[in-house]
């Protein structure tokens, strides 16, 4: 009787349900979408390998294990054609080019080292703070040579100082750089004394758990066994003979090969004429990489990184010891590899830990390299390559000879290295000569050595623009009140003849530029890219996926790929 009073309007139902079902449509992505702008990962961790080439990825793969560098290729997002776009691409600038988004030209780290005011400048000293940790200068170091703000400092600002921001490494450089300005701790290691150490511009003392890690002495365990292969020797096939002219043997050792005592050699490196500190061994080991790993360990335990109420905390990891060993034996040796197969695992150590105590799927997480490396040019030419060695001092001694001759005595050169020549413009203004002609003249003596491609003065990097090539590069990492008053850029493969065994870097070679780079975890889709992308696009994609502002220099763009 009811339904029959009430009879049901089909086309009205069916009209309502229509409007209703629109609704639905139109309000779900909505809700979905207010989810996204509040959503976040608790933890982002930036893992920087010094010296690591693009083609490490795969050349050793056979060798790595599932949970590390594979771990990453297979469930991440792979940036394959991610390069630098400025020299010199060294660690410094690296790393501030990563966590800036910017290039030196506009954050200035324009090298490791430079001449500034008529004195040697090194990229983190600081005189006005001190060592926290030690009783050595070492940690008279801070961000204070960086005038822009960096992804961590940014993530810093977004939560009223919230967020924990921590960095580690052996290298001052590489744990300063990437944590910026506002930082609750920057550590690196001391190799007077072989423990990690801070400085008074981040902190008054050691926390506990850092005091605490360093009376572990993990160095001096490292230090007391043989590093020999990980594997049997037979494995190593894709790398050259354990023995080569092109590798730089250790202090204390005739020959470059295994096994490698590191008590001997530790103890003869101490007492060597050329003073070398103590505990700088353990960084010319894979072990460097295992202890870096270990204190980051300890940081995310004790500092209850991936934690913090309502906001992303930040672990930035810099692994040293690979540049340390790419340098002494090449980007070919079997120190090389092995080093790699070992990094591998301790990669392996730090994920699973970041899913027991963060949660697989809530940390963000990305990897990246400062900048690659050539082979060996001597390898290369007994392989029928245009190599060679640059003498840098043989230049030098040409400039100063012409500019005498024609202009007069004086010391014509303040400083120079294999990059950049900073002349003497005192002398040049007391002899009533034009500054931008010297340059001229000086730049063209240095084209025609052996071994330069190409020099750019200062006046003309100040004066023209360059859209592209090398001039871009060069314009790129150069600042006004840093940079040398003539560039030089060598021929691809060959370097100063200080590197007459091992290898180096610092071009814009693709064998220096293109280094590997990978997303993986919070949001990250499995996939990769052969689009280029410059490594001053990582800030801005981490800022764009955390909804923060962009740091203040940063000339870089999100990676659009990655948020198809």
């Amino acid at each position: 009787m009811y339904l029959q009073s009430y009879p049901i309007d089909c086309k009205s139902f069916m009209r309502k349900l229509y409007f209703f079902f629109c609704f639905f449509l139109i309000l779900f992505p909505l809700r979905i979408s207010a989810q996204n702008y509040t959503s976040k990962p608790k933890l982002v961790v930036g893992i920087v390998i010094d010296q690591m080439r693009y083609d490490y990825l795969y050349r050793f793969a056979e060798r790595y294990g599932e949970g590390g560098f594979k771990r990453l290729l297979n469930g991440g997002f792979n940036c394959r054609n991610a390069h630098y776009n400025y020299v010199p691409t060294e660690t410094a600038p690296g790393h501030a080019s990563i966590y800036t988004g910017a290039t030196p030209s506009m954050h200035g780290i324009i090298a490791n080292n430079w001449f500034e005011n008529g004195a040697d400048m090194y990229c983190v000293q600081d005189t006005t703070v001190k060592t926290v940790g030690s009783e050595t200068p070492n940690g008279m170091m801070s961000p204070k040579n960086l005038i822009a703000t960096t992804i961590t400092d940014q993530l810093k600002l977004a939560t009223n100082q919230r967020s924990k921001v921590i960095a580690i490494s052996i290298k001052d450089r590489g744990a300063i750089l990437p944590a910026g300005h506002f930082a609750d701790a920057a550590y690196w290691y001391d190799r007077m004394n072989g423990r990690f150490v801070s400085s008074s511009f981040y902190m008054k003392e050691l926390p506990k758990w850092v005091q605490d890690f360093n009376n572990l002495k993990l160095p001096d365990k490292f230090l007391s066994q043989t590093w020999n292969t990980l594997l049997p020797i037979q494995n190593y096939s894709i790398s050259t003979a354990d023995d080569t002219p092109y590798e730089a043997p250790f202090q204390g050792k005739d020959k470059p090969t295994f096994p490698y005592n590191l008590a001997e050699l530790s103890e003869k490196m101490r007492k060597s004429p050329m003073k070398v500190p103590p505990y700088d061994m353990l960084t010319c080991t894979p072990f460097g990489n295992t202890l870096v790993k270990e204190m980051a360990l300890r940081a995310l335990e004790f500092e209850k990184l991936g934690k913090t109420e309502g906001v992303t905390d930040f672990l930035a990891i810099s692994f040293s010891s690979t540049d340390i060993v790419g340098h002494a034996f090449g980007t070919n040796s079997i120190e090389l590899q092995d080093t790699y197969i070992r990094l591998d695992r301790d990669l392996a150590q730090l994920l699973e830990y970041f899913d027991k105590e963060v949660g697989e799927g809530n940390y963000l997480l990305f990897l990246t390299a400062d900048h690659a490396a050539t082979e060996v040019p001597n390898y290369l030419k007994d392989l029928g390559m245009t190599a060679g060695y640059i003498s840098t001092k043989g230049i030098r001694q040409k400039i100063e000879d012409y500019l005498t001759q024609r202009y007069g005595e004086g010391r014509w050169i303040l400083e120079m290295d294999d990059k950049q020549i900073y002349l003497n413009r005192h002398l040049i203004n007391s002899k009533n000569l034009v500054l931008s002609e010297i340059q001229k003249q000086v730049a063209e003596i240095t084209l025609q050595q052996e071994g330069i491609a190409y020099t750019f003065t200062a006046t003309q990097l100040k004066e023209q623009y360059y859209g592209d090539g090398i001039g871009q590069f060069v314009q790129n990492g150069f600042f006004p009140k840093k940079s040398g008053d003539v560039i030089m850029v060598p021929q691809a493969h060959w370097l100063s003849d200080y590197w007459k065994k091992g290898t180096s870097h610092g071009t814009p070679y693709s064998y220096d530029t293109h280094i590997p780079l990978l997303f993986y975890g919070w949001q990250i889709k499995k996939g990769s890219t052969i689009e280029r992308i410059y490594i001053t696009d990582i800030a801005p994609t981490i800022a764009t996926l955390l909804n923060i502002q962009f740091p203040s220099n940063c000339t870089g763009n999100p990676i659009e790929d990655l948020f198809d």
